[in-house]
């Protein structure tokens, strides 16, 4: 048995796993929609994409941030302007040594196990602490807790 064999053998099983149905993705919105959003922005310069799904949820038109943003972009319309204070760049910085991310990630092995791994990122130093690995990320396991304590030791060497 050479590598290329288990290359090819890995290779079929990561496709099988991860072929999918071809979805076609969210319908357009309505050309009343569109018409509607840029009306709302215009009217109201100082409003932000929240404040116009909030008000186009008030008229019976349920649309997100993100759509909104699109449509204003695709119409030359900017964002709403910036309001006093810090810009969020500006307060990451400011606040980036109390600050931590975590997430979830997962690996297949050659055989196709799913591993989940649960890790923390130090936003001010970007070190990365994993703080536990299992095949089976349930509710017990995260209650009882991957041994946090022990990862986030001062060196930050699990």
């Amino acid at each position: 048995m050479t590598s290329a064999t288990v290359l090819a053998w890995q290779r079929r099983i990561v496709r099988r796993r991860w072929t999918y149905a071809n979805r076609p993705g969210r319908p357009p919105l309505g050309e009343e929609s569109v018409e509607l959003i840029c009306r709302l922005a215009r009217e109201n310069p100082r409003w932000g994409y929240l404040r116009i799904v909030g008000e186009m949820k008030k008229l019976g038109v349920v649309v997100s941030a993100t759509a909104v943003r699109g449509v204003l972009r695709r119409h030359g319309l900017g964002p709403a302007p910036r309001r006093s204070g810090p810009s969020w760049s500006e307060f990451l910085r400011a606040q980036a040594k109390s600050i931590l991310a975590t997430d979830f990630f997962h690996v297949d092995n050659v055989l196709g196990q799913r591993f989940y791994g649960l890790f923390v990122i130090e936003i001010d130093t970007r070190v990365v602490h994993l703080l536990g690995v299992t095949t089976n990320p349930n509710g017990r396991w995260m209650v009882k807790g991957p041994n946090i304590s022990r990862s986030l030791s001062p060196t930050g060497i699990a």
